[in-house]
């Protein structure tokens, strides 16, 4: 063998050497991590519905690490300064992201600019769980279905109006997508958050609402709220009785989807790890009671399948945005 086929051959080996000692310190990391408190950022206020995830397995993860991984909430700007301060922290899987479709899905369409990617600037992690809407309505309407309710709205254009966490929010984009399939109109008032927009409705300022069912629960079993459809493709587990809006529109699905992501770079056998101790903790006991009483469908998905969900979501999103007409400068 001549020196240049050594040489080639010396190269080579030193190739594997260096891929090999990469694997091996990505698993040694992986087995010491965390070795410090994970920081779990949330881009919304406390008590809201991704809130309530990050906090069910920041403490679920904390038991099985033995490590804290802590809630810090920062609302606001849709959620982008919690979501950019994710995208531009180290990679060293130490501060997470707790994320919802309008981060991910939405803000590219509804502002003229990122700060973020939301593909190349995450490693995906996990879905935890996807989460329904409900189209609740005043008890004193006069309808008991949403066929009734579509007749009414048609009856008199303009006069009704509904709440949203905001302007792009999954709220509001749902609610144009369906007011634009069916030709309504009904007037969009957005507030800072359901924490506003609930309280709104209660007080009788808003005639309907579209929000997660942990927001209006206790006030339909009260009688406060009049639950006519449900957004997601299957019918509630709660109310059963509440037919999904798919079956008056076909192919109607706007859902919210609760997941975790960790800056571009994290180590593959990280963010894995983390991965497959979200998807053990969906089956634990204490979780399923929560989730069911959240209405939520538990997914646990891998990474790759994680990463998927984000590409079909912002195809999906693309229109729906554009539907809706929001947009913020």
């Amino acid at each position: 063998m001549n020196k240049y086929g050594c040489l080639v051959i010396s190269k080579w080996f030193r190739m594997v050497f260096v891929l090999a000692l990469a694997v091996c310190t990505g698993s040694v990391h992986a087995q010491d991590y965390p070795s410090r408190p994970v920081r779990l950022l949330v881009p919304y206020a406390a008590g809201g519905t991704p809130d309530v995830f990050a906090r069910l397995f920041g403490q679920r993860l904390s038991e099985t690490f033995g490590q804290q991984f802590v809630v810090e909430n920062r609302p606001g700007a849709g959620g982008i300064s919690a979501t950019d301060a994710v995208a531009k922290a180290p990679a060293d899987g130490y501060t997470l992201l707790v994320a919802d479709i309008p981060q991910l899905a939405i803000n590219p369409y509804l502002f003229s600019k990122l700060p973020y990617d939301p593909v190349k600037d995450f490693a995906p992690v996990s879905v935890i769980a996807t989460i329904p809407n409900f189209l609740v309505v005043q008890p004193s309407l006069q309808v008991n279905s949403l066929p009734e309710f579509i007749a009414l709205a048609k009856a008199k254009p303009g006069q009704f109006n509904y709440g949203s966490p905001g302007i792009g929010s999954l709220g509001h984009i749902a609610m144009e997508s369906f007011k634009a399939a069916l030709g309504l109109d009904i007037v969009h008032v957005p507030y800072k958050g359901s924490g506003q927009s609930v309280p709104a409705f209660l007080s009788g300022d808003l005639t309907m609402l579209f929000t997660a069912l942990a927001a209006v629960t206790s006030h339909i079993k009260a009688g406060k709220a009049k639950p006519l459809a449900v957004t997601s493709p299957t019918r509630s587990l709660q109310f059963p009785d509440v037919p999904t809006v798919s079956e008056f529109i076909p192919g109607y699905s706007f859902v919210g989807e609760i997941g975790v992501l960790a800056p571009a770079g994290t180590s593959a056998a990280i963010v894995s790890r983390l991965s497959t101790e979200i998807a053990k903790g969906l089956k634990h006991p204490d979780v399923v009671q929560r989730l069911t009483a959240l209405d939520a469908v538990p997914v646990g998905n891998t990474p790759e399948a994680y990463t998927e969900n984000i590409r079909q979501n912002l195809q999906r999103f693309a229109k729906a945005v554009k539907i809706s007409g929001a947009k913020v400068e």
